[in-house]
Formats: structure tokens, C-alpha cells, sequence
């Protein structure tokens, strides 16, 4: 009688664990959809927009280990795995922030759902899985959709790219942290991957003559949304993201995600209005999308519960 007392207690801990990580997996999906309208309120380009950002972030998660009395001691082998995750995260915020300046908040982050199918193919590389040849039909329909968006956003055709491109690196990203997250703190990654990133980009900064005396005026509300978008929308929804990584697959967090355009394309049209009212054709090939990953997710589950 003890004993499954105890085991139904371990039991409701489980479950109930599993849910705060998922309800605080939905907060930061929130935060990330609220990431875009930040993007698109901000003037400056995406780019330098992307080194402030990860400035500023990387800043306060070293205040968060100097406050918590963290080591930030790692060795070069591993250094240069964060090396790689940090150029990628950087491009992968570039050609975000990139779609949303060249397009709206509503094209790029409907177009940036397609990481989870992304996820999908790569996971098998990486994990060594096998393909599952549903996922490419659901792929095929994925095109079709973005193809309905195309057809009547045509003037969005290079925000619908770089959001592809963004989509594909957040995948990668995502995948190798699933790996990266198994040995080393959320906490860790995450500050040498922004530190790497901003650090390339001042580099690349340096080459061009980008540091003049206007690339340091920024607006007062820029400096603000600013503020904002690397504190809680990249420091703390970063170290959580990557920390989640332990608990939740690469896939559920990416499947999840794709509640960001939702969240993301609301906010947009309540603070945009008309700016972000596309044509219901958008919004077919829009649902088409998010249905397909989001049956791509349910089918996967079953198969998983079932094996």
C-alpha cells in the first residue's frame, strides 16, 4: 500500500513538473511573438539591431553569473561547439529581424513556422532516427501554403526568403542545443553563443567601418525596446529555452514555436492595425501551414506513446 502511495505521488510530481515546463515553454513562445513587434518598432536595420541585441544580452546573463557566483570556465574544444551554435543563432536573428524590415511582423512570422518540419528532418541526422516519409508529404503541403502566400504577397517575396532561412538555422539551432543542453548548463551555452555572435559581428562590423558616431545615436524609445527585447526577450527567454531542452524535445519546443506567428500576427494588428491586414489568401495558406506541423506534432506524439 506504501509503495503505490509513493509511486502515485511520484506520478502527480511527474506530471505536474511536465506541465510548469510546458506552461513556462508557451510564456516564452509569448515573449518571442512579442519579439517581432519589438523588430519591427525599432528603426535601425537588422543587423545592427542583432549586435545590440546580443550585446546587451550577453551583459546581462554575465550579470546573472556574477550574481548567482557562476564559473564561466570552459575549454577550447567546447568553446568552438559554442562558437558555431553563437554564428548561427546570430544569422538566424539577422534574417528575422531582416523578413520583418523587408516584409511585415505577419508574413515573416507565419513563414519562420516552418522550423518544426525543418526540425523534423534534421532530428534524424543528429539523433540517428529514421526519416519518416509522412514528414515530406507534410513538407510538400508546407510548400503549397507558402506558395498561396506567395501568389498574393508577392511583393514580400524576399521577406518570405530570409524567413525561410531564418526558419532553417532556428531548426539547426535548436537541434544541436538538444545535444549541446545533455552536458553543459542552459546558462553556459547560452552566453558564450551570444557573446560568440556579437563578437562576429563586431568583427565584420570593424572590416566595414560600421562604428561611426550615427550608429551609436539611437532614438530614446530604440533604446528602450532595446533594453527590453535583450533582457527579457533574449537573456532570460534564452537561458529558459535552452534549459527546457532537458526536460521537452527539440521537436516539442520547435512544434510549440509555431504558436509564435499566432501570438505574434494578434499583438501585430492590434498595436499595426491595417499595416498587418493581409488578403484572406494569405490567411488560407497561413492555416495551412500550422495545421500541417501541427498535425506533423500529433502524429509523432502518437508514435512515440505507442512505441
Amino acid at each position: 500500500m506504501q509503495f503505490s502511495v509513493f509511486w502515485l505521488i511520484f506520478y502527480i510530481k511527474m506530471q505536474t513538473n511536465n506541465l510548469k515546463n510546458y506552461l513556462h515553454l508557451h510564456l516564452i513562445v509569448f515573449i518571442w511573438g512579442f519579439t517581432a513587434i519589438l523588430g519591427a518598432l525599432i528603426s535601425i536595420d537588422a543587423v545592427p539591431l542583432v549586435w545590440y541585441r546580443m550585446l546587451l544580452a550577453s551583459i546581462f546573463i554575465l550579470l546573472y553569473f556574477l550574481f548567482k557566483k557562476k564559473s564561466l570556465k570552459i575549454d577550447t574544444r567546447i568553446a568552438l561547439k559554442f562558437l558555431f551554435g553563437g554564428l548561427i543563432i546570430a544569422l538566424h536573428w539577422i534574417t528575422f529581424f531582416g523578413a520583418i524590415k523587408v516584409s511585415n511582423v505577419s508574413v515573416a512570422l507565419v513563414t519562420i513556422s516552418t522550423g518544426a518540419l525543418f526540425t523534423s528532418f534534421l532530428e534524424p541526422i543528429f539523433f540517428k532516427r529514421k526519416v519518416n516519409y509522412v514528414e515530406i508529404l507534410f513538407g510538400l503541403i508546407v510548400v503549397f501554403g507558402l506558395y498561396l502566400i506567395f501568389k498574393v504577397e508577392t511583393e514580400y517575396w524576399l521577406g518570405i526568403l530570409l524567413a525561410l532561412i531564418s526558419a532553417f538555422l532556428s531548426a539547426s539551432f535548436s537541434v544541436l542545443n538538444g545535444l549541446y543542453v545533455k552536458k553543459y548548463e542552459a546558462a553556459t551555452i547560452s552566453f558564450y553563443q551570444i557573446l560568440f555572435g556579437v563578437l562576429a559581428i563586431t568583427i565584420y562590423f570593424l572590416f566595414n567601418g560600421n562604428f561611426t558616431v550615427e550608429f551609436f545615436q539611437l532614438k530614446p524609445t530604440d533604446w528602450l525596446y532595446l533594453i527590453i527585447l535583450s533582457s527579457v526577450c533574449t537573456a532570460y527567454a534564452f537561458i529558459v529555452s535552452v534549459k527546457l531542452l532537458r526536460y521537452l524535445s527539440p521537436y516539442t519546443i520547435m512544434l510549440t514555436i509555431n504558436l509564435e506567428p499566432v501570438y505574434g500576427i494578434l499583438l501585430a494588428v492590434l498595436i499595426f492595425g491595417e499595416k498587418e491586414m493581409m488578403d484572406p489568401i494569405f490567411y488560407a495558406g497561413a492555416l495551412i501551414i500550422l495545421f500541417t506541423v501541427l498535425a506533423n506534432g500529433i502524429l509523432k506524439y502518437k508514435k512515440y506513446k505507442i512505441g
